[in-house]
Order: structure tokens, then sequence, then C-alpha cells
């Protein structure tokens, strides 16, 4: 295998082995790790703990049981997934969960987990919706005071300006490399398929940032010696809250559906807004809020998603995009009639698919890829 094969394949066992590598990094710190729900947490602050960032974004074909207690059947799958999941102790190796009110079902996740999963503390965070205001940010830094104060009580330590500070610049600098390489990618995409480009990305979910940058800054030196290539499918962005099934992915490669550039929550907004610097550690943070662009959960009037969308396509020089919409997910369900008219003005064709974790059958997306692919 080549260095570049070595390195893919590395990222690619954590992500599919989450557990491994969580256990792997408490054996041999002895640290505590921490679960972070979706969609934005301070992760800086668990970092700056000296404790492990755990993304928990549910799992895939997921049979649903406990969970079923606590949420009504029209609740998104990933909500299910994650309870479920807590509730037969997947998530034991987490000493606490940072779960964000960032919507109704996610402020329900908050709610019943706390009822319910007694074992591993819920720290609730509200992210205020009047972000741009002075007053909002206010509000969002006395809300971070509350987070860090519930984080000591874990780690069993204060935690200093200089870490957390320290911690935003590493985080920074992994949205950097990360951005980098989904540039990369998109200019090599014989070199990274779908899977693996999911892959690298979603093993950040459990790994130190730090670690990770290291890994994928070498995947870029690699890729930055091969010449830019062209590609004999058709290249397409990717929309909506998450698209990490393998299955689907897979689907993807087998009509020529290279993915060259994404609005997924799951990943690339997750990078696409540094933490600017301010006079105090949290203020950086909470300002960080007030900038990001295009996300359904953060309130745009102006509601420039679609726009981004486009933008994105046009400089990738992709054909069409693919709306992955979360089965249930009011909040991406009200964006979705103004992000598809912009995609459709620009041009663009697209295509929606239903995401749901629980759900094993993936045949009705298969026949809406295909069709897809062949209209492009």
């Amino acid at each position: 295998m080549t260095t570049i094969d070595n390195l893919i394949s590395e990222l690619e066992h954590i992500a599919e082995n989450p557990r491994e590598a969580v256990a792997d990094y408490l054996g041999k710190t002895g640290s505590k790790a921490v679960g972070v729900a979706p969609v934005y947490t301070p992760e800086e602050l668990v970092h700056a703990a000296g404790m492990l960032p755990v993304g928990i974004w549910g799992g895939q074909n997921v049979t649903l049981d406990l969970a079923k207690q606590y949420f009504p059947a029209f609740c998104n799958s990933v909500v299910f997934t994650c309870m479920e999941l807590a509730l037969k102790g997947t998530y034991n190796q987490l000493s606490a969960a940072i779960i964000p009110g960032m919507d109704d079902t996610l402020i329900c996740l908050g709610q019943n987990w706390k009822a319910a999963v007694k074992d591993i503390p819920f720290i609730t965070l509200v992210y205020p919706q009047n972000r741009k205001l002075s007053a909002g940010i206010k509000y969002l830094v006395s809300e971070l005071e509350n987070v860090k104060k519930e984080l000591e009580k874990v780690c069993g330590k204060e935690i200093s300006e200089e870490a957390i500070f320290n911690s935003i610049d590493i985080y920074n600098e992994h949205r950097k490399t990360m951005r980098e390489f989904v540039e990369l990618a998109a200019t090599h995409p014989n070199s990274i398929n779908n899977v693996q480009r999911s892959h690298i990305i979603k093993s950040a979910y459990f790994m130190l940032k730090e670690e990770h940058t290291q890994k994928v800054k070498l995947i870029n030196d690699e890729l930055k010696k091969l010449p830019e290539e062209k590609y004999d499918g058709h290249k397409i962005i990717t929309t909506g809250f998450i698209l990490d099934s393998k299955e689907i992915l897979e689907i993807m490669e087998s009509n020529a559906l290279r993915i060259v550039g994404d609005d997924i929550a799951h990943e690339t907004r997750q990078f696409r807004t540094d933490v600017p610097r301010k006079e105090n550690a949290l203020l950086s943070i909470a300002t960080q809020w007030s900038e990001i662009e295009g996300c359904s959960f953060a309130y745009d009037p102006f509601r420039i998603r679609g726009k981004m969308v486009a933008k994105l396509a046009k400089d990738r020089d992709a054909e069409g995009v693919v709306f992955a919409l979360l089965k249930f997910c009011d909040t991406e369900e009200y964006d979705a009639p103004i992000l598809l008219d912009d995609i459709h003005d620009a041009g663009l064709k697209a295509v929606t698919i239903e995401i749901d974790q629980e759900s094993g059958s993936i045949e009705q997306i298969r026949t809406r890829l295909q069709t897809f692919a062949e209209m492009l």
C-alpha cells in the first residue's frame, strides 16, 4: 500500500470503529471523554479540560426499542438512535454529554437524556437565535460559562483561559486543514472516493484534533504531489444534516456520482467557520456562532444557504446537488423549498433523498440516484 492508502485506511478504521478509538484514547491517557451532540458544541472547552470530545450523531441501521418510550414516531432518526444507543450502554465510555437545544427535537433529546441516562451527566447549552446582536453574543457567553463550570466538575480542575485559547488555535488549525482537504479531494476525484472522503471527515469525531490534523496534513501533502485529475462521471455537491451511510455513498459510486463539495451539518459546516480571536476565550467561541452562515440551525432572515450551495457547485464545476433530507427534521424541511429554488435558479439539477438511520432499506434511494445520474 502507498503512503496515502495507509493514512486513509487508518482513518477509515477509526471512523468505522469509534468505540475502539475512544477506548484506545482512554487507555493511553487515563483521561475522560465527553459526548458532543449535534449540531454545534464548544468542543474547545472539552479539549482545554484535557478530555476527548466524542461526536454522538447516532448510527446506521439501529433497531429502536427503548427510545420509543421517550419520543413520538415523527421525531428524526438521529435523535432516536442517539437515545437508543445511550440507553443500551453504547455510550458508557462517556463521562458527560453536551446536548445543545438547537431545535425542538434536540431540546427533547436533552431533557429525556437528563431523565433516563443517569450514568452520563447531561450538560445543557442553548444557542441564541438573535445571534448577531451584542445581547445574543453576551447571552451565549453566559451559557458557555455554565458549560465550563460543568466540565470543571467532570475533569476535577479549573479550565484556564490560556488552555482555552490554546485549544481554539488547535481547532482553527484543524478547520484550515480540513478545508484544504475537501478542496484537494475535489481536484483529485479519482484518488479520493465518496466513502473515503466521508470517513476521513468522520474520524475527527473520535480523535484529538491535533492528531487528526497531523494525519490529514500528510494526506494533503500526498495529494499535492499528484496532478489534478479528470473525472469521467458526474461531479455533485451534497447538502443536508448527515450523509455518512456507507451504503448510500457506494450507490453514488456505482452511478459515477462523485462528491466534490458539501454543505452537510455533520461534515463541512463543522469546519467552515473559524473561531475569531477576541479579548477573552469564551467571547471568541460565542462570536463564532454569530459568523456562521448558510446553516438551517442558525437564523438567517436572508436565506442565503441555497445561493451558497449554488456558488460552491459552480466553483467546483459540479453538475448537480443531492439534498440528503433527514426524515422528520423540521429545521431542514423548512429550508428545503427556498434552498431548492435557489439551486434550480442557478441552472443546476437537484434531487432529494430521505435519510433515516433506523431503516435498512435503501432501494428507493438507489432508484432516485440512478435516475438522477441518468438526468445528468
